[in-house]
């Protein structure tokens, strides 16, 4: 199409054969005029293509047309270009003579210049992307022109290059990304198999890095993120590689490091860059993360197998709490799949019925009559033997299926509920535990008590436990929540009280009427006068503020006589029951019921 309308515009550049024998002709000047609007039109669409350059040159490269689109993308104005060089305007001195000599060889062995995207040269200096293509007009007569039709390609490139940095590297921090990192280290590796060198793989994870977004906004997390690049530079060396794999996440390979003490070594220094507190958001913040170390070859030959293994190290360092470093074991590996394969058996579990709940009776500490249960989650595989609570229930939290597995609880015991209120147990409350993670979900809260109703139950039918830590955590839109719940019937009891925050003051802000004492104290209590201190000072400051306690994990008479001794209202544990199914339970909840309270 370019050479068609180039050779287009030649045709009507060139003054036309029957101009040169003038007649009077009306029908002759009828053709002229129209010619003369066709050139005209021609003339205007070429200067009206914005990206599309279009120059004419002479037999000697001189410039003999020169549209406003080459002003535009050269610099040159017309009246400066016309009569200079081809080469003196437009053509990087390291293309000026190929260019001269092309143009030659076309003109005197008509050779074509192909087209072919070239930078050329601004009036700045700086280069001009263009996809260039030629036409040569009369190459067989004494004045032969050749026409140069460009298209700029700036944005082009523009989009490429940017294409090509997003592919490799990171756009805050401009560090390579995994897949760059991955490829570089495998290079590196390589180097350190023919040289006989080890190499350390440092896996680096900002602790709860969500909470300075969610408290501070994206532009602070970036800014951290951005200084903490600059710090973690200047540990590094020229022949050390990092990048930002994810979000919070930061991988340094560090060859000529081959023995754990080293790498601890080195990960020390890199822990060292967070002593300095960052500024945030005009003020200073404490920053802390997690690392984990991985060697080459040890734990593993290849950059994907070092990067996820010092990833495992990592994770593992992150139960230790903040600030932890761990070097990679076989055994951190071993036990995350096995956790990922308790997930995925987790998951198969809801859905082909392989859960059950049974029921631990709360027991009267004087009379031994049942007057709550609490529901208990059971895991009985189809192809294996039962799965501990203590075992699923982390795995649970961690995958992001304990707001499942709690949705299925409160269905199934709102409905044994409703089952045994049918059969005429009527005073009787079913407590179901519920975790921070499914507490903090949206709605969960309105759809227990929607669930309640669609059962037919009463408020005070079932129950909820949560942890000390929970309460402590939860926002003002979940405590409002709560005391609504409160309000409306619903016994809130804070399980385990005693193993978290233990926060003495916070008792009389939440809405909760029972008190459980954690089984570690009354274990312990009849032979350890500090945790018989704690626990007597449990039963007194919930029975001050009106509050049931429940001791739990009774499983001696002498820890009953004990808790009998400091009037505690309720005792569970295997002394009384175990936890039953419900098949076993109804028999002793007829039987209880029958008798007189």
């Amino acid at each position: 199409m370019l050479r068609r309308a180039a050779r287009l515009w030649a045709r009507l550049w060139a003054k036309p054969a029957f101009r040169r024998a003038p007649s009077a002709s009306a029908d002759l000047a009828l053709v002229q005029r129209r010619h003369h609007e066709s050139e005209q039109r021609f003339r205007a669409l070429l200067e009206s293509l914005p990206r599309v350059a279009v120059q004419g040159y002479d037999r000697d490269r001189r410039v003999i047309y020169w549209n406003e689109a080459s002003v535009r993308l050269y610099g040159y104005p017309t009246k400066e270009a016309m009569g200079q060089l081809l080469e003196d305007l437009i053509i990087p001195e390291a293309m000026r003579q190929p260019v001269i000599d092309a143009h030659r060889a076309w003109i005197n062995e008509g050779k074509e210049i192909p087209a072919d995207e070239l930078e050329l040269r601004h009036r700045s200096g700086e280069a001009v992307p263009v996809f260039s293509h030629h036409v040569m007009l009369g190459e067989h007569t004494a004045s032969p022109l050749m026409f140069c039709v460009d298209v700029d390609l700036s944005d082009q490139k523009r989009a490429h290059r940017e294409l090509a940095f997003a592919t490799h590297f990171d756009r805050l921090t401009h560090l390579p990304n995994r897949q760059a990192f991955e490829t570089d280290l495998d290079e590196l590796l390589e180097h350190c198999r023919r040289q006989g060198q080890g190499l350390v793989v440092l896996y680096l994870d900002i602790d709860h890095f969500v909470e300075i977004n969610d408290a501070l906004g994206y532009a602070q997390g970036d800014q951290l993120l951005i200084e903490l690049t600059r710090r973690l530079r200047r540990q590094q060396r020229s022949c050390d590689l990092m990048s930002r794999v994810s979000g919070d996440e930061f991988v340094m390979a560090c060859p000529e490091i081959a023995h754990e003490r080293d790498a601890r070594a080195l990960a020390e220094r890199l822990r060292a860059v967070f002593r300095q507190p960052f500024l945030l958001d005009g003020g200073e913040r404490v920053v802390t993360a997690s690392l984990g170390i991985s060697l080459f070859p040890v734990h593993g030959m290849s950059a994907r197998e070092l990067i996820r293994n010092a990833d495992v190290a990592k994770n593992r360092a992150q139960l230790d709490g903040r600030g932890g470093l761990q070097c990679f074991k076989q055994h951190f590996h071993d036990e995350l799949m096995r956790q990922h394969r308790l997930a995925e058996g987790l998951e198969r579990a809801i859905a082909n019925r392989e859960l059950s709940l049974h029921y631990q009776p709360q027991v009267s500490a004087v009379s031994g009559r049942i007057e709550n249960l609490e529901a208990l989650l059971r895991w009985y595989p189809a192809d294996g033997e039962s799965v501990s609570p203590a075992e699923f229930i982390p795995v649970a939290e961690r995958s992001g299926l304990i707001e499942r597995l709690g949705e299925w609880v409160m269905e199934e015991v709102c409905r044994q509920q409703a089952v045994w209120r049918a059969a005429g147990i009527e005073d009787l409350r079913i407590d179901l535990n519920l975790s921070g993670r499914q507490v903090l979900a949206a709605d969960s809260l309105e759809r227990f008590e929607a669930c309640v109703m669609r059962h037919g139950l009463r408020p005070q039918d079932v129950g909820i436990e949560l942890t000390e830590n929970v309460l402590i955590e939860a926002d003002d839109r979940i405590l409002a929540k709560l005391r609504l719940l409160h309000h409306h019937g619903v016994r809130i009891a804070i399980d385990d009280f005693g193993t978290g925050y233990s926060s003495l003051s916070y008792l009389k802000h939440f809405p909760v009427t029972a008190l459980k004492v954690d089984r570690a104290f009354v274990r312990d209590a009849p032979q350890q006068p500090e945790d018989r201190a704690i626990m007597e000072a449990a039963i007194f400051i919930g029975h001050r503020l009106g509050l049931e306690v429940v001791a739990e994990g009774v499983e001696t008479g002498e820890q009953l006589a004990l808790l009998r001794e400091m009037r505690c209202d309720l005792v569970q544990g295997f002394y009384f029951y175990p936890p039953l199914p419900a098949a076993e339970v109804f028999p002793l909840l007829v039987a209880s019921s029958a008798t007189p309270h």
